[in-house]
């Protein structure tokens, strides 16, 4: 679905691959997560080269093939979730509070308001959405976070506002997005890798999905 590729991305800050949105930028985010294989060529993430050790060095959000939230889901389900899926298998999580959203948002949130705790996620504006969705994906904060979906956000001033938060999350882990439109220049990126033109739906590279 991509390639042939050859690219270094230095570890720390956001870094951006900037290409048209599409399966093939999709497959390769989710390769350098450990959630794809490659069918060929090779993938060093971390000094890691299995998918499975990548996978267990790193989270992922904001892409809907992997953690789409459904129409009908809250804010305090969405959590209470992430929260049980955290803990052990025979310790009760009850369904959590106010004080608890704001214990696994407010990191991620940094200054934007937190999402209500009952509201419905679909319903909220779409940078809560998404800083909720990453949030729930970085709870453990490992050293690699891949972020989908920037370029989806209609906004340039709420995109600007997710890009800074992403920043401000690269201050302690590696974080890698995806945008097709121009950063603005105070955008405080790390950098800008170039794949314009060469994440065609027509280019070889076929993967399937890592276990």
């Amino acid at each position: 679905m991509f390639g042939p590729l050859d690219m270094d991305i230095d570890a720390g800050g956001v870094t951006v691959i900037a290409g048209q949105a599409g399966a093939a930028r999709t497959a390769l985010l989710m390769a350098l997560c450990g959630r794809m294989r490659l069918s060929s060529g090779s993938l060093t993430v971390l000094g890691y080269e299995k998918p499975s050790r990548i996978l267990a060095v790193s989270a992922i959000a904001c892409l809907n093939e992997l953690d789409e939230v459904r129409p009908s889901v809250t804010v305090r389900d969405m959590v209470t979730e992430q929260l049980r899926w955290n803990s052990p298998w025979y310790k009760f999580v009850p369904r959590v509070s106010e004080d608890q959203v704001a214990d696994m948002c407010a990191y991620t949130f940094g200054g934007v308001d937190l999402p209500p705790l009952n509201a419905f996620v679909d319903d909220l504006p779409e940078i809560q959405q998404l800083l909720l969705r990453i949030a729930v994906a970085n709870t453990k904060r490992p050293p690699l976070l891949v972020v989908g979906r920037v370029d989806k956000i209609a906004d340039d001033d709420e995109r600007t506002m997710l890009l800074r938060r992403l920043v401000a999350l690269g201050e302690h882990q590696s974080v890698i997005t995806a945008d097709v439109n121009d950063l603005p220049p105070d955008s405080g990126v790390h950098a800008v890798v170039n794949m314009h033109g060469l994440l065609g739906a027509g280019d070889i590279g076929v993967m399937t999905e890592g276990r």
